[in-house]
């Protein structure tokens, strides 16, 4: 038998258990391409307005949404899709820390261009993979509960983004200076050109070397360098100075089936030297070749590694 209340009180409220606050901050779903679609939108419209009116005023614009679009927009996928447990922070602070190595790494890339060689394309690669795998260390030390190879996969994808987009800039930059500040084609041409190119590059063999680092981290914080991490690491160099010296490999192929050599006037920074006369096509053909080779072997890579680990299914 239940007692009701006498008439004239109100009936007491029995309070809710707290709800625990949720693990991460909440982006709604799609902002990657909301981001991506005005970003692009903003840079043709500048495109537009510098290639018409042959201002330099909108290059800054250029250059600065022209790397930062595409990269940005592969962050914001990678952590809507796989990482909203690891934090913004995590995130952030890998794509900041990546990005703070990118215009060095873009000065010291520069500089050696105009005298290309595969050992110098090797020895800038371990340079740069070195510098990437060292600021993933850098933002995680203190936060040994992220590792795995999923948390590896993301956070040095974040990396090599961050990277990439600094990188560009520096391109951008380094373009418009060896255009005489006037000609807006040339820093339109290398933007264009990188920021497709941006997820397919840099933040896939640094994703995969972050994979094998974090997949081996203890549970007490501590990486271990031991000798899968070392073989993923030389292997993010491999495919870095492959796609490197996919421009130079390109000039050669079309020296040789023309028979008549290749041309060594420097061009937009990144792409020192164009074929001949007649030649534009067919060089385009294997440089694009070579990259799109180079990028599959990436994404298979990635992919085979994603396999591994079952935590992908349980991402939310």
């Amino acid at each position: 038998m239940t007692h009701s209340p006498p008439p004239g009180r109100p009936r007491a409220r029995i309070p809710r258990p707290q709800q625990p606050p949720p693990p991460y901050p909440h982006i709604g779903a799609g902002l990657w391409r909301r981001a991506l679609g005005g970003a692009l939108a903003l840079w043709a419209a500048a495109a537009c307005v510098a290639y018409l009116t042959r201002s330099t005023a909108p290059l800054p614009m250029l250059i600065l949404l022209g790397g930062f679009a595409v990269p940005v927009a592969y962050v914001l996928w990678a952590y809507e899709r796989h990482a909203r447990d690891l934090g913004v922070s995590a995130v952030l602070g890998c794509f900041l820390a990546g990005g703070a190595l990118g215009a060095p790494g873009a000065a010291l890339t520069e500089g050696h261009l105009t005298h290309p060689s595969l050992g110098r394309f090797l020895g800038l690669a371990l340079l740069a993979e070195a510098a990437k795998l060292g600021a993933l260390v850098l933002v995680l030390r203190r936060r040994p509960g992220i590792r795995g190879m999923r948390a590896g996969l993301v956070l040095g994808a974040a990396v090599g983004a961050g990277f990439a987009a600094l990188e560009s800039v520096g391109y951008g930059i380094a373009a418009v200076t060896s255009a005489g500040g006037t000609d807006p084609r040339t820093p339109l041409e290398t933007e264009l050109l990188r920021g497709v190119l941006a997820p397919f590059g840099q933040a896939l063999w640094t994703a995969a070397a972050g994979g094998a680092l974090l997949s081996l981290r203890r549970p007490n914080g501590t990486f271990r360098y031991a000798p899968p991490v070392v073989a993923a690491f030389m292997g993010a160099c491999l495919l870095h100075t492959l796609w490197d010296s996919t421009h130079g490999i390109a000039l050669r192929l079309v020296g040789r089936l023309s028979g008549t050599g290749h041309a060594t006037r420097p061009v937009a920074p990144g792409y020192p030297v164009w074929p001949g006369t007649g030649q534009e096509h067919l060089f385009a053909l294997f440089s694009a070749g070579g990259a799109a080779l180079v990028a599959l072997a990436g994404i298979g890579w990635v992919r085979s590694l994603a396999r591994r680990d079952t935590s992908w299914r349980n991402t939310p």
